[in-house]
């Protein structure tokens, strides 16, 4: 037997899954045939990923911001008004000003769809009778409701559930669709039965509104949309009034409806030095939030309710829906007038998406992209890019390095700007990974995606209402070249399941969020764990053949270089011979930094620890083995940090050949 030999191995190029065994040991010695969690870093190695926790305690609320109906309700009746979905039996609420909370008691629900009311049966009697208008806080729910939208916007995110839309800074949820409509007063005191006459309106309200009036007792709802005169309307209203209110009683909107809202998307503007965030969702007006004020876009062209998508370039807002896509005026968010500039432009099949790309519209169609060139309406034109690709799912669009990555019918493609003017790549970038991509895809019914800037990455997500949390998968691509799809590295997620996401990076900080339909909303780079449940991790190396895949070699010792971040616990393996059947394979070895004078915080030792000890990086281990090849395979099931794993050496003997 020959003397030992050293082997190393550099840890990069990701995930590949399109090469055979001996080819992917033989030409990429340092990727990965399975990279689970972890991910390829620009810092060298491939790097745990980092969990997730709630980015607020609360639910999103399921039901909207509902109020009690009308005061001296007592004990286990509560009749319950503004609210546009029904409630589930086995919630959980809590009234305002009464102490205690209540569950709804199985079959305890009647709704009442037309105008928004719910009546409850309680479990238990109310502890007191509530005030008229008492916020009404749902604290748990039993209902898997989706969340619709998300955006992480400045310092805040806003998300869509249901029918309705709420702003949150990550300690409590405030509802945003609230109307604006002036300052609406009772126009005429001793008004009777179901109608009502304003005044001090600037727009006009519309069926389905919420509102109260101060000093009557219950809430009433307008049951058609109102015609708007000089400032003033007459409103009919559900139910009639309780009793005549008072001249210039003051008139309080609490909510607008969203009902029936499809998936929501966003997009972010600012045309006069006002943030801004314009919110479609499918079925509804467009509307715009400026952080105070919701405005519904209520005279906006047929071709602009229901928008599934909008953007903004040149200045202009641009809704997209069915074939057609309609811009505004320039510098307008409002003003669909043609004399002032606004136009449609049919692109001639179904849109999938919009994006922006180097200051043109990008508009994506199932089996065409197109680019929408000029600055107005009197030189816009719209340029094939191609028709051939397009994009099946709008939500995995995003720019990352300087390209726009979306997922095309054969995987994840890269729309890039090359040398000739004018002129777009088109590249299938995960190649790598074709198997995995189909299986994902495959195994999923919607799609979204983000990107982390500081990492340089994209994430795309996958979700399937049959599929667990645990086992709710992800692909991870991590950009190395400047651009183009060259530089890829590629890895696998599990235990992220996310139906929306979005990411925003504002005063040098970078917030990633998701949801689902477990009711809470979710940041991705924080905390060591999945929202406290151990982050599992697979990362094994191809089968390497070293130095000839037909000798046979003995493995002696494992050299292991890693760069921690705390402590370090997993367990490495040795898997012989193509991991085939009748192989003896060795049992795990457990790699630990945890033992010996480093201390960590919650786990020093009274006289043992060291302060300012360093963390162990390099680790060494005795393995036992002999094969042809041999894979080095990494687990861990933990909440440790985050650490990464950049190179390893074997030592070995070489046999003669038999």
């Amino acid at each position: 037997m020959d003397a030992w030999q050293t082997y190393p191995v550099e840890f990069r190029g990701g995930l590949i899954t399109n090469l055979s065994p001996l080819q992917q040991g033989t030409n990429a010695p340092g990727s990965a045939r399975i990279l689970r969690n972890f991910e390829p870093s620009v810092e060298g190695g491939y790097r745990r990923i980092e969990g997730y926790d709630k980015y607020d305690s609360s639910i999103i609320p399921p039901y909207g911001a509902p109020v009690v109906h009308g005061a001296s309700q007592s004990g286990t009746t509560l009749i319950i008004a503004a609210i546009h979905t029904t409630p589930v039996a086995g919630d959980t609420l809590e009234v305002a000003g009464v102490t205690g909370t209540y569950t709804i008691a199985s079959g305890g629900v009647t709704y009442d769809a037309t105008n928004n009311r719910a009546t409850l049966t309680l479990s238990t009697s109310l502890a007191s009778s509530p005030a008229n208008a008492a916020a009404v806080t749902f604290k748990t729910t039993t209902s898997n409701y989706l969340t619709l939208g998300l955006a992480a916007w400045e310092d805040s995110a806003i998300v869509c559930k249901n029918a309705d839309i709420f702003k949150t800074g990550g300690s409590g949820f405030t509802k945003i669709n609230v109307p604006d409509y002036g300052t609406p007063l009772v126009d005429g005191g001793s008004q009777t039965g179901s109608s009502l006459v304003i005044d001090g309106l600037d727009s006009a309200p519309q069926a389905g509104d919420a509102f109260k009036i101060a000093g009557i007792d219950l809430i009433y709802t307008v049951t058609a949309n109102a015609t708007v005169s000089s400032g003033g309307a007459t409103l009919a209203i559900n139910p009639a009034l309780a009793s005549s209110p008072a001249n210039n009683a003051v008139i309080t909107f609490l909510s607008t409806s969203r009902e029936s809202a499809n998936k929501t998307r966003f997009a972010k503007y600012n045309f006069n030095g006002t943030e801004k965030i314009a919110i479609v969702d499918g079925l509804n007006e467009p509307a715009l939030y400026d952080n105070t004020t919701f405005t519904v876009l209520l005279d906006s062209p047929a071709d602009v309710v229901g928008a599934t998508f909008v953007a903004e370039v040149k200045n202009h807002l641009f809704f997209a829906k069915g074939t057609t896509v309609t811009f505004t005026a320039p510098y307008t968010d409002t003003d669909f007038s043609v004399a002032n500039g606004s136009g449609s432009i049919n692109v001639g099949g179904t849109i999938t998406a919009l994006t922006v790309f180097r200051q043109q519209l990008i508009i994506f169609t199932e089996n065409s992209i197109h680019q929408l060139t000029g600055t107005t309406i009197a030189d816009f034109s719209l340029q094939p890019i191609t028709i051939d690709i397009g994009c099946i799912d709008s939500d995995t669009i995003q720019e990352i390095g300087g390209d726009v990555m979306f997922l095309g019918p054969d995987g994840l493609r890269l729309l890039s700007g090359t040398d000739r003017l004018g002129d777009f790549g088109l590249a299938v970038v995960s190649k790598t990974i074709q198997s995995t991509m189909t299986g994902f895809i495959s195994s999923n019914t919607s799609f979204t995606s983000c990107v982390i800037r500081e990492k340089s990455q994209y994430r795309i997500l996958g979700y399937n209402n049959n599929i667990t949390q645990e086992n709710a998968q992800g692909i991870l691509a991590t950009q190395f070249a400047p651009q183009g799809g060259e530089g890829m590295a590629w890895s696998e997620t599990r235990g992220i399941r996310a139906y929306v996401a979005d990411s925003d990076y504002n005063q040098n900080v970078e917030v990633v969020l998701f949801a689902n339909n477990d009711g809470y909303l979710y940041q991705m780079e924080s905390g060591n764990s999945f929202d406290g449940l151990n982050i599992q991790t697979t990362f094994a190396t191809p089968h390497l053949p070293i130095s000839d895949p037909r000798k046979r070699k003995t493995f002696y010792k494992l050299f292991l270089y890693t760069d921690p971040q705390g402590s370090v616990a997993f367990d490495v393996s040795l898997k012989l011979d193509f991991d085939s059947q009748g192989a003896i394979q060795p049992a795990p070895i457990s790699i630990l930094n945890t033992q010996g004078t480093v201390g960590f915080f919650g786990s020093g030792t009274f006289g043992i620890t060291r302060f300012g000890t360093k963390l162990l990086k390099l680790f060494q281990t005795q393995v036992v083995g002999s094969g042809f090849t041999v894979s080095f395979q990494f687990e861990s099931n933990d909440q440790n940090p985050p650490y990464s794993i950049d190179a390893l050496t074997v030592e070995y003997g070489l046999n003669d050949r038999r």
